[in-house]
């Protein structure tokens, strides 16, 4: 058996493991780990400006591919410290992804050491293990054990901590016959999925809602297939667009208080039974649970126990994974097809698919400044349904959930229930270093996109292209929003004269200064006649650059986007469209 540093180790299980792209930065305490890494050579490293940054990049680069791990890595202390956001955003959305620290040496600790601090009982509140790793022969186990957690039960995020003496200490290892181990996960049985489809069945009106979990558990083609034998319309959560194409007749639209179709609400009301799978009946989507429930049944499925009657008891629940719940669903709708026991549900479909022609938001305005809805209308014709769009939160990122179209899994990432500003660039990073040749769209207001705006260098220094659409109304625009009912307009506006760029007229920062600097190229719009040929400038500089791209458009300062406090109360602060022709890139004008 070879005998090794535990770091070489690691690193070799990293690789038997398949997890084989790190995002980080090197340290003195880490750099052990490090030298590992370049003494094997077998391993990608994207080096991060902000250690945020790098826990943001995993997680994107997790999202991106089903089976992908993201690794971050970071030295003692504060990059410990820093990449804590990055892991309360992984485990809020069942994420998986390894982070690495380094530590001061075991005989060190307690001591207040430089920049030691016991990271690991500061992140365990938020992931499924966190450890300080105290003996180097336990360093293979560990990791072994990490990557089962990971992988098993509900997705989330690791992290372990490596004291720099644990790094360098020698031990004994055979990675020829390292297994990774067994991973386990609940599935549905027969009976339960009987008993399930039995109550859809008997409903008039059902719906099938589609949570992140079906995207975790790599399900969405299943879930197109039931609703096909079945005929029941879909709603797909947030965290499960793209589960269904937004163009399919049994995509029903979202439901929710922000990131919401007209039509997806009103199919919700209108119904009388919900199969949720994979989905935690999250409030932005659920409103009130009162109006929400009133008048329907339903069934919860969900790999993880304690979501089973976390927001509301459901009428019948099933602890499964969601792609083992949809192979038992789909095997007991085939068979009663089959003998003809499914109901006859076209005109349901029909009267849900009916609103997806009359009940839609207005996006085709000229004025100027820009109104962000006629973003997305140019964003839709600009973009095919092979993008994959990146955006975490912020008015933009509201109206954006409520206009674009996606039309596969994992072409929406999104940080959805975290929601930290600044995720989406490093994020997009991870989704363009996971899919270097696919077309990755990134989504920020002003605020968003200069929380991190460091790491465009990253996209510079290390080619990773894509186009990140910067919405700027100089203003934290949901906060704003949000303070209408307190009757005030307080800390919110980021507008300035610029005395470096008099052209931004009052705006402020010039983005297209700052990323110029960082070594990307960028485009400002302020005429919306010119989106489409902005767009298409963007493709063309990304495809001759090979780094990121900005395009700023210069947005009317003040707008309120359509939401509210329960799901039949959204209000609609704009006029809606009176015809397809108000709304000409939408679904509907496909068809």
């Amino acid at each position: 058996m070879a005998r090794m540093r535990a770091v070489d180790a690691a690193v070799l299980i990293l690789e038997k493991e398949g997890a084989t792209q790190l995002f980080g930065l090197p340290g003195a305490a880490i750099n052990p780990f490090y030298s590992a890494v370049r003494a094997h050579g077998g391993l990608k490293h994207v080096l991060a400006r902000h250690v945020e940054g790098a826990s943001h990049m995993a997680e994107g680069y997790t999202r991106a591919a089903p089976g992908n791990i993201g690794v971050c890595v970071g030295t003692s202390g504060p990059a410990g410290t820093d990449m804590i956001t990055g892991l309360y955003s992984a485990a809020a959305d069942s994420i998986p992804i390894l982070c690495i620290t380094g530590q001061a040496p075991v005989a060190k600790l307690h001591k207040e050491d430089f920049q030691a601090i016991n990271i690991a009982d500061i992140a365990r509140p938020l992931v499924k293990l966190a450890t300080t790793v105290m003996e180097a022969a336990q360093v293979p186990g560990t990791f072994q054990t990490a990557f089962r957690l990971m992988r098993e039960g509900r997705p989330g995020p690791v992290l372990i901590d490596l004291p720099l003496d644990v790094q360098l200490a020698e031990i004994e290892f055979d990675i020829d016959t390292y297994e990774p181990l067994p991973v386990s996960k609940p599935a549905a049985t027969r009976a339960q999925a009987e008993r399930a489809l039995s109550m859809l069945v008997s409903a008039e009106h059902p719906l099938i809602v589609a949570g992140g979990g079906v995207v975790n558990a790599d399900g969405a083609d299943l879930l197109v297939e039931l609703a096909e034998i079945t005929g029941v319309p879909v709603v797909p959560t947030l965290m499960g667009w793209g589960t269904i194409p937004d163009d399919h007749p049994l995509m029903a639209g979202m439901v929710g208080l922000q990131t919401s179709h007209r039509y997806g609400n009103e199919t919700m009301l209108a119904s009388d039974f919900v199969l949720g799978i994979g989905n935690r009946w999250a409030n932005r989507h659920t409103g009130g649970i009162d109006t929400y429930t009133k008048g329907r049944k339903f069934v919860h499925v969900d790999i993880e126990p304690t979501q089973i009657g976390r927001v509301f008891s459901p009428d019948y629940s099933i602890v499964s994974d969601a792609r083992a719940a949809l192979e038992a669903f789909v095997e007991v709708a085939k068979d009663w097809a089959a003998e003809g026991r499914l109901p006859d549900r076209t005109d349901w479909a029909e009267e849900c698919r009916q609103r997806k022609h009359t009940l839609l938001r207005k996006t085709n305005f000229d004025n100027i400044p820009i109104k962000p809805q006629r973003v997305y209308q140019e964003m839709n014709r600009a973009f095919g349904p092979e993008t994959r769009y990146v955006s975490t939160i912020g008015l933009s990122q509201i109206q954006a959930a409520q206009m674009l179209h996606v039309y596969k899994p994992r072409h929406w990432i999104n940080a959805g229930q975290a929601g930290p500003l600044g995720w989406t660039l490093p994020a997009a990073l991870g989704v363009a270093t996971a899919d270097p040749e696919g077309q990755v769209v990134a989504l920020s207001g002003d605020y968003d996109f200069q929380f991190l705006i460091e790491e465009l260098a990253v996209g510079a220094q290390f080619n990773i292209p894509y186009i990140h659409v910067v919405v700027n109304n100089s203003y934290l625009g949901l906060i704003r929003q949000a303070q209408r009912g307190f009757e005030m307009d307080y800390c919110v506006e980021l507008a300035f004269d610029n005395v470096n760029s008099p052209e931004m007229a009052g705006y402020g920062v010039d983005h297209l200064k700052v990323a110029e600097g960082l070594g990307c190229k960028a485009v400002r719009v302020t005429d919306p006649a010119d989106l489409g040929s902005a767009f298409d400038k963007a493709k063309a500089l990304m495809a001759e650059y090979r780094v990121p791209v900005v395009v700023e458009v210069i947005l009317e300062r003040v707008t309120n986007i359509s939401m509210g406090t329960e799901i039949d109360g959204v209000k609609e602060f704009e006029e809606v469209a009176e015809s397809v022709a108000d709304a000409p890139s939408s679904i509907a004008s496909r068809d």
